[in-house]
């Protein structure tokens, strides 16, 4: 099934909002929010700005580069990489760039929470990665279940109904309507970001 907006001609009207919308809610840009949410909450605000731009470089922006570079030179044919063969070089970049993360956060002792984080970034970004070795998964379902995993271990029941809730629905609808995930993909993505969160659990982080 080829995706409503794959070519650009094609961009316009609901589509192209449609297309907006899911560049702008991302996964990099979820856990970006995500992480400017800890990091207040966690450190004091001074220290709060200084380590969200260092989370929100390497773990967010840094592999969105990596993937617009990749873009540019033609090593991928379009943003959202439907060819599961080209993910794997931008997400092998991306947990390299989440693994130096977590040594700066856990060589300077953050806070737990965030250290936390970097580390379910990890985790999640691999399983994806292993996933998508031999199937297509919805990178941007899993980042919305994830996103609202923690949230609601954080932060509580009524703020995972109140954001995440909505963000899953949401951005699930979006992809299924651009055609870029068929419904098992989307819910396997759903369930993916629950299996990380779980691992996260056993291994004592979120608790």
């Amino acid at each position: 099934m080829i995706p409503r907006d794959f070519y650009q001609a094609q961009t316009i009207g609901l589509i192209k909002l449609a297309r907006v919308y899911s560049n702008v809610v991302s996964p990099p840009v979820m856990f970006g929010v995500l992480g400017l949410a800890i990091c207040l909450y966690t450190l004091p605000v001074a220290s709060a700005v200084v380590w969200f731009f260092v989370y929100a470089f390497w773990v967010s922006l840094f592999p969105i580069l990596f993937v617009l570079y990749l873009l540019r030179i033609g090593w991928i044919k379009e943003l959202h990489m439907s060819d599961t063969r080209e993910r794997h070089l931008p997400y092998l970049v991306a947990v390299c760039s989440a693994g130096l993360t977590w040594g700066i956060t856990h060589w300077f002792e953050t806070p737990e929470l965030l250290r936390c984080l970097v580390l379910f970034n990890i985790v999640e970004l691999v399983m994806l990665g292993l996933v998508n070795t031999v199937w297509l998964i919805s990178l941007h379902s899993t980042g919305a279940a994830a996103v609202t995993a923690v949230i609601y271990y954080v932060w509580g029941l009524s703020a995972a109904l109140l954001i995440g809730l909505p963000l899953i629905i949401s951005v699930s609808v979006v992809r299924l309507y651009l055609h870029r995930h068929t419904p098992s993909q989307i819910l396997a993505g759903i369930a993916l970001g629950g299996m990380a969160m779980s691992l996260m659990r056993w291994v004592g982080c979120f608790a």
